[in-house]
């Protein structure tokens, strides 16, 4: 059961010598974040943290384009395709690519 604001839970814990506290297994390798509201007032809440370089995937633009790239991959499913095929159209295009621009 999670504590709501109408339920606040109150435990007393010590800090020991290196300067910590156990909030208990069930926190355990979870992120927190720390804020200091006075001196001896602290409020700890749980945190997802994105990394900076990851924050553009959490962009409207970047969910939107998440979602329509798995409405085309539900419509397109993978097929066996032919590697050899697939080299040869793409050598061919570039041969005409080559000779409209007349470059080698």
């Amino acid at each position: 059961m999670r504590a709501t604001l109408s339920d606040p839970k109150t435990s007393v814990k010590v800090v020991g010598a290196s300067g910590q506290i156990s909030l208990g297994k069930e926190y355990a390798g979870r992120q927190v974040l720390v804020e200091e509201r006075e001196p001896g007032v602290w409020l700890v809440r749980t945190a997802l943290v994105i990394p900076e370089n990851e924050a553009w995937m959490h962009t409207a633009t970047a969910q939107q384009d998440m979602q329509e790239a798995l409405v085309w991959a539900a419509s397109n499913p993978p097929r066996e395709t032919n590697p050899d095929a697939l080299f040869k159209e793409l050598g061919n295009a570039e041969e005409k690519r080559s000779r409209k621009t007349g470059s080698k």
